[in-house]
């Protein structure tokens, strides 16, 4: 006999209920409704090797709560890691807002579910605005892999708009390989990727070979990061705009939002589409989330008519001094025209673009100035004491860096695994293992400061990299 149980989370599952519901269908079981559609040959026919329910709500919270505790969060230890998830300081006033009832769903703001969303939205879009130097900022994406994807779709549908079949991607080597590999997947019916190299003395992109392939005629845009994944700004940020332009293609540009407070907006060196990740505006470190994405440009109808997500507008009403919010342009996106829009989005990260401009709000131009150049000398002064041991080379590129920088390890003979393994003895979290994902770097890391970063948990770290090395 099926062993049948009253589910607290599920809905209909009472037995009594179960069985009106079965009796309506006309079926004894609800395996009749797989056993209907999935042929015999494929049905798997034995029992899931899934643990038992736990039936008590205070059982599943002590069971979750165990496996929790297994991790080791950045609260107890020091952490140097970075490449894409940061910690900083928030706001107590960013998780006051965001628990709200009527804020507490990432679903968007609509007609019927509004709650004051649609204005939140509109608020966090102009103050990216203002941020970013641009005229239209897009409702949120999933995360920044998702903003790089669909700028590059974007600017294949503005060309094939213009009636100018071109495809090809040009991006920097150093790349975010991660983002890289997630834009191959999620472009490849639409474009191709090409790697430009990098100048091995400085890390920035190779002009001379970045031309080259523009010349080619196929290239629908070019795409830099800055500052780079690797920590360095991209010094060329203007003359790469002006190569892409005169090849007829578009910049797509990613900043990190962290550092616009003290350095010049791709917006305002040439960049046609800006996009990448709102985590550092308030969002803390979670195990899985927290993340969530930007695009934006000038406001040209050619672009904003292929951008993928909701925008949101303001509009006068019949009562003087009284405005209305909404979404704008509907058609473009999926909410609008389905299976015939530009792209297909949820709504899944609204509540993290209300975080974000509740963090800008509080934070203001003078805040995020001083966040910027607290990070640039909690950096360089990890690049000055890392550099006194012997072995080890911070900053191989030797140009300005922004919150994360390389250190060379090859010379100490050392594998970053083992230094990063040692260091969890001393309640550290290393830099990321770049070996890896740059091959040619050999044995290097990828470590990272924020404002955040005290310089006894600096100390603290050569310290024990300096001892790690010197016991071999």
């Amino acid at each position: 006999m099926e062993k049948t149980f009253v589910h607290p989370y599920m809905p209909n599952s009472v037995p009594e209920v179960k069985r009106l519901l079965l009796d309506e269908l006309g079926i004894k079981a609800v395996s009749d409704i797989y056993e209907s559609i999935i042929p015999g040959e494929l049905l798997y026919k034995e029992r899931l090797n899934l643990p038992e329910p736990i039936l008590s709500e205070y059982e599943l919270k002590k069971h979750v709560a165990g496996i929790l505790n297994q991790n080791i969060s950045t609260e107890e230890y020091a952490s140097f890691l970075g490449a894409g998830c940061y910690k900083h300081q928030i706001p107590a006033v960013c998780d006051e807002i965001n628990t709200r009832g009527e804020f507490l769903t990432a679903y968007c703001g609509d007609t019927y579910s509004d709650h004051g969303k649609m204005q939140a939205i509109f608020e966090y879009t102009s103050m990216m605005g203002e941020l970013l130097d641009a005229d239209v900022v897009s409702y949120t994406t999933y995360d920044a892999g998702q903003s790089v994807c669909s700028s590059f779709r974007m600017a294949v549908r503005i060309h094939d708009g213009a009636g100018r079949r071109k495809s090809v991607i040009l991006v920097p080597d150093t790349m975010n390989p991660d983002i890289y590999d997630q834009a191959v997947s999620y472009c490849r019916n639409v474009s191709s990727l090409k790697k430009v190299r990098h100048v091995k003395e400085t890390g920035l992109m190779d002009l001379e070979e970045l031309e080259a392939l523009l010349m080619k005629g196929d290239v629908a845009a070019v795409f830099y990061e800055n500052p780079s994944y690797l920590g360095f700004f991209e010094t060329q940020a203007e003359q790469i705009a002006e190569l892409a332009h005169e090849y007829g293609a578009i910049c797509i540009a990613q900043p990190q939002v962290s550092s616009l407070g003290i350095i010049e907006s791709p917006m305002n060196l040439g960049a046609d589409i800006v996009c990448g990740d709102i985590q550092p505006l308030g969002m803390h470190l979670q195990y899985g989330g927290g993340q969530a994405g930007f695009i934006a440009s000038h406001q040209k109808l050619e672009y904003m008519e292929q951008f993928p997500t909701y925008m949101y507008g303001i509009a006068e009403t019949e009562k003087e001094d009284t405005y209305g919010w909404g979404r704008a342009m509907n058609y473009r996106c999926s909410h609008g025209s389905r299976e015939n829009a530009n792209e297909y989005f949820g709504t899944e990260t609204g509540l993290w673009g209300i975080t974000a401009g509740v963090y800008l709000a509080s934070m203001g131009p003078q805040g995020m100035y001083e966040l910027g150049e607290t990070i640039v000398q909690n950096l360089q002064y990890l690049i000055r004491r890392l550099d006194e041991i012997e072995g080890v080379k911070a900053n191989p590129f030797g140009g300005s860096n922004f919150q994360e920088v390389v250190v060379d390890f090859n010379a100490s003979g050392k594998r970053v695994a083992d230094i990063n393994a040692a260091l969890l003895k001393h309640r550290i979290f290393g830099g990321k293992d770049l070996s890896r994902e740059f091959t040619e770097l050999g044995q290097c890391a990828l470590y990272c400061v924020s404002e955040l970063t005290s310089q006894d948990e600096m100390d603290k770290l050569v310290s024990a990299v300096a001892r790690i090395l010197k016991e071999g």
